[in-house]
C-alpha cells in the first residue's frame, strides 16, 4: 500500500468531505473510487467542461435513453431479483 500526498484549497477540501460523507464515505475512500475508475475508463471517468449547456443536453439524452430503454421495476424485491 501506498501513500498520496495532494495539495488542495481548504474550501474544496472542507466542502467536498461534507458532500461525501452525506454519501457515507470519506475523501480516502472517494479518492481511491476515482483513480480506479481513472483505470477502469483508461482516462478521466467525466467530461472537464464550462459549458453546461453542453452538458446538460448530454445529461438529458442519457435519461431520455434510459427511461426508454431501461428497465421498470414494480418493487425492491423484484429490481433484486433481475440482478
Amino acid at each position: 500500500m501506498d501513500t498520496l500526498h495532494i495539495r488542495i484549497d481548504k474550501g474544496v477540501k472542507t466542502k467536498a468531505g461534507k458532500t461525501l460523507a452525506d454519501l457515507g464515505m470519506d475523501m480516502s475512500t472517494a479518492v481511491k473510487i476515482f483513480l480506479h475508475q481513472v483505470i477502469v475508463d483508461k482516462g478521466l471517468p467525466f467530461t472537464p467542461s464550462r459549458n453546461t449547456t453542453a452538458l446538460r443536453a448530454r445529461w438529458d439524452k442519457e435519461v431520455a435513453d434510459a427511461l426508454e430503454k431501461g428497465k421498470r421495476y414494480k418493487s425492491a424485491e423484484e429490481a433484486h431479483a433481475d440482478i
